[in-house]
């Protein structure tokens, strides 16, 4: 059981006196939706595999039935490791029926990435296929089994290639055990999902999220973009990441909808089977979009006569595209968040057209959302400050990382430079942007998440402060410098977003930082940089401290205020 939680006690009872917690866990919707749908398609995805509300809640509660069977119990972390199957739905409703919590990694991850990250979290059981995209994941698993101590319980999916050794098969499993009946009862403030951070600045985090930080992003997001019952989501997105899990399957269930899923996203493959399906909706990295948008100008005599919302994130959304999208009957929104605080910020639907990229967006209701400089000041409009914001959706710490938990969570405001989480703020929705790069250059996308993990930092970059005082210099002096030579290399009246060294993972570290709006127009200073050089430490905190009072000249929903986007060059 994981009990190393940071929650505010203070914080807590007001989420829950207005509604924004619950006592249902995930579990209990799955119940409900379930039962209530039986016969409704859930998923499916471009191999062919469909499964209804009813067939994924039987053959999960048979799964869950064998994980009981091999010692698995509540608070125990179970490790997924799929490609973006439907399959993956039998896994996940399987880990929360036992009261278990998800820990889904990429499909890219290799043995000595399963060691490391299965013996952090002290993984229990894990769930894999037997094979998928020339990697032999039942043999990885087995060559790494002896070196995880805490490991009772493998089982593979035979979808693609049949079981090489003695493991149990789903379909084993299947044939074997009856449905686990009564799902075991959790505490719906309890850890739900464990997601890996990218990696970006060292070996990945364990973000921890609760029943109810999940549920309620996915409830507001829902609600807020104004989705039903009758949409479909399409996710290309990887499942071990927050908008693929979340956005992509939560969401549905919320709805009682259908989710679309593509493992490897090509855009005219994808705009078939959007078309097959009858996708309405979207919520994926900027670049799946920007691909789209450009097939369909490449194609007129094609069309997505059902895709109506298009909400992307990773980085700032441009008016152009916007427009582009718009030419084809989409509406395209921005949206950004971070693994650790899924997404905060939007632009609702009915704006985006209005704004034109002007304007990130909002926050969304019950998320507090501030900018201020390094003294923890409000910074004044068109001035770029540091992104900070809480609420009911943050994450409640790193597993086992506790010093990395209080630099990220401050418990009583604003302090100073060791609050903040230190990592790439585009790692937070660009879990497939490594992949689509590979499409460019090569022809062929491959979607893998994170390339990052595959770094073996062990010890973070120097901060900000770190190298001001090497310097002999202040902080502010140090910042100033750097934004003078940034200045000095962009073209006059435009911000810049660079991306180097992209990353994966919503699946990962903090979102993008955006300078402080007035009360209208752009932003007079530039995005900060996403930059793996230290020297360039875009940071991004939340906090849980004393109550927040909104800026008086600051204007939007719910009381908070709209934030500037820069156009991308």
């Amino acid at each position: 059981m994981i009990t190393d939680l940071k929650i505010n006690e203070e914080k807590k009872k007001e989420y829950y006196e207005k509604g924004y917690w619950t006592h249902d866990t995930i579990a209990d919707i799955w119940e409900r939706t379930s039962a209530a749908h039986p016969d409704r398609e859930y998923v499916c995805d471009d191999t062919g595999s469909r499964l209804t509300y009813g067939e994924v809640d039987d053959k999960a509660g048979r799964v869950a039935a064998w994980l009981v069977a091999e010692g698995v119990e509540a608070g125990d972390v179970v490790t997924l490791q799929f490609p973006t199957w439907a399959e993956f739905t039998i896994a996940y409703v399987a880990v929360l029926k036992v009261g278990g919590v998800v820990h889904p990694v990429p499909r890219n991850y290799n043995d000595v990435d399963l060691e490391y990250a299965m013996n952090l979290v002290g993984s229990r059981a894990y769930l894999s296929p037997t094979f998928s995209h020339n990697t032999d994941y039942e043999a990885q698993i087995l060559s790494v089994r002896d070196a995880i101590p805490s490991l009772a319980a493998i089982a593979v999916l035979d979808k693609q290639a049949p079981s090489h050794s003695e493991l149990p098969t789903f379909d084993d499993i299947y044939g074997r055990f009856e449905p686990l009946r009564e799902p075991v009862a959790v505490s719906a403030d309890s850890v739900a999902c464990i997601l890996p951070t990218s990696g970006t600045t060292g070996k990945p985090k364990q973000s921890m999220l609760t029943h109810n930080n999940i549920l309620f992003s996915e409830r507001v997001f829902t609600s807020e973009l104004g989705r039903t019952q009758g949409d479909v989501m399409f996710m290309p997105s990887p499942l071990n990441h927050a908008t693929g899990f979340f956005h992509g399957l939560i969401s549905p269930l919320l709805l009682g909808g259908r989710a679309v899923l593509q493992q490897d996203f090509r855009p005219r493959e994808a705009i078939e089977l959007m078309n097959a399906e009858g996708v309405t909706w979207s919520m994926s990295a900027t670049p799946f979009i920007y691909d789209i948008v450009k097939y369909l100008d490449a194609h007129p005599d094609e069309s997505l006569p059902t895709y109506v919302l298009h909400s992307c994130g990773g980085a700032p959304v441009p008016g152009a595209l916007i427009d582009r999208a718009h030419n084809h009957d989409i509406l395209l929104c921005e949206i950004f968040g971070s693994t650790e605080s899924c997404p905060h910020v939007f632009v609702p639907p009915s704006k985006c057209v209005e704004w034109n990229g002007d304007w990130s967006g909002i926050p969304f209701p019950g998320i507090e959302v501030r900018y201020i400089d390094e003294q923890g000041n409000d910074v004044a409009p068109g001035v770029q400050g540091e992104h900070i914001s809480r609420g009911p959706h943050q994450f409640v710490g790193y597993l086992n990382e506790p010093e990395r938990t209080d630099r990220a969570l401050s418990l009583s405001g604003v302090f100073d430079e060791c609050m903040w989480i230190i990592g790439n703020p585009l790692a937070s929705t660009l879990a497939v942007i490594s992949g689509l790069l590979a499409f460019s250059f090569t022809g062929m996308c491959v979607v893998i998440g994170a390339l990052m993990f595959l770094t073996e930092l062990t010890t973070e970059p120097p901060s900000q402060t770190q190298l001001a005082r090497a310097e002999g210099i202040s902080r502010k002096e140090y910042r100033g410098r750097v934004g003078h030579h940034r200045h000095a290399r962009r073209p006059p009246g435009r911000a810049h977003l660079h991306l180097r060294g992209a990353s994966g993972g919503h699946g990962a570290d903090p979102g993008v930082g955006h300078g402080l709006p007035g009360r209208r127009g752009r932003a007079q200073a530039p995005v900060a940089r996403a930059h793996r050089d230290h020297r360039r430490d875009p940071r991004h905190r939340h906090w849980q401290g004393e109550a927040l009072h909104p800026r008086a000249n600051l204007e939007g929903a719910h009381g908070s205020g709209v934030i500037s986007s820069p156009s991308v060059e």
